[in-house]
């Protein structure tokens, strides 16, 4: 792919990298390890800023290099503590816009708040809407995201809006693995879709289960839609945090007589709570992305793939104002 920007001079590095005096990218503090290795796919340094807190909490910003002119992409996950990392990307937003950056790009490997997308219940917010007001009002020119819960988010902004599937990374290492007899199941209703298009990737049968909520931490299987028994199966989901849906689906698979259970989730934002559900689970495997900074588990099989190549091509397609349309596709 040419890196030249049809509009402006040449981007062109060495080896078809991307030139670090035209394109810039910057990180807060949610998951510096993928804005490195972001950085390292593309061949530029990760962009020189200060970001730290004052004594009383509030953030301060500075960025420590010029950026007039420069297009520019800041990546930040909105991963616990959601609010405060959602703070500091619209001041750093708003810290480049100020020093003249001529185009910015909010990259979120994962958008939080997605959850609260909908009035469900009389007088509660649309908290998905007003992120996305607040990162326009900061200064974004558009956004580059990753596996939104509600694909409807991206109506929510009136700038362009590049959402991409942790799916192709996912399904190369679930391929590789060439397993026998597997059925791909959704956790819940809300994940049918995506199950689908698991299922129809790698050539497998597909299920539901069929779950009741019964607090915002707690839910129950009560069904499932399917053949399992005496079959491999693959959990996939969008996220899990308390791994509430993922532990009682499996648990119900094994019950009607499932053999290994896989869990794949795009994000992984586990709590104390899902890190004990998840040592007690019938699970015998997470596979989940680096989207999220997230400690080592002790007690849990958790296997962390990178889409740092996968964001990395995407901000070099946005810079050169080509087509990200492939970078759509599963390619097993």
């Amino acid at each position: 792919m040419s890196l030249r920007r049809p509009d402006g001079p040449s981007s062109e590095g060495p080896s078809g990298l991307l030139s670090p005096i035209l394109v810039k990218v910057f990180s807060g503090n949610s998951n510096p390890s993928l804005a490195k290795a972001i950085c390292d796919a593309i061949g530029i340094p990760l962009g020189r800023s200060t970001v730290k807190p004052f004594p009383n909490g509030e953030t301060f910003v500075k960025i420590d290099e010029n950026v007039r002119g420069t297009d520019v992409f800041v990546i930040q996950s909105t991963s616990p503590p959601a609010n405060q990392h959602l703070m500091e990307m619209f001041i750093m937003i708003d810290a480049l816009r100020r020093a003249s950056a001529s185009r910015i790009t909010a990259v979120l490997p994962f958008y939080g708040y997605a959850r609260q997308d909908r009035k469900d219940q009389p007088r509660v917010p649309i908290t998905a809407k007003l992120v996305a007001n607040l990162l326009v009002a900061a200064g974004a020119n558009r956004v580059l995201t990753m596996d939104l819960h509600a694909q409807q988010i991206q109506g929510f902004f009136d700038i362009p809006v590049d959402h991409l599937y942790a799916a192709p990374v996912l399904l190369e290492h679930i391929s590789r693995q060439q397993i026998q007899n597997l059925v791909v199941v959704s956790p819940d209703l809300g994940g049918l879709k995506m199950a689908a298009a698991y299922s129809q990737a790698l050539g497998a049968e597909l299920a539901i289960v069929a779950k009741r909520r019964k607090s915002p931490t707690e839910t129950e299987a009560i069904s499932v839609i399917g053949e399992i028994e005496g079959k491999n199966i693959l959990l996939v989901d969008d996220l899990t945090e308390t791994a509430g849906t993922l532990v009682n689906a499996a648990s119900l698979l094994k019950q009607r007589g499932a053999r290994r259970i896989q869990a794949c989730v795009s994000h992984a934002l586990i709590n104390e709570l899902g890190i004990e559900r998840l040592r007690k689970s019938e699970i015998d495997e997470l596979i989940t992305t680096d989207s999220v900074l997230r400690p080592s588990i002790e007690g849990v099989r958790i296997t962390t793939l990178s889409v740092a190549g996968l964001l990395g091509e995407a901000i070099k397609r946005i810079y050169t104002n080509s087509s990200v349309t492939s970078l759509f596709e599963f390619k097993v």
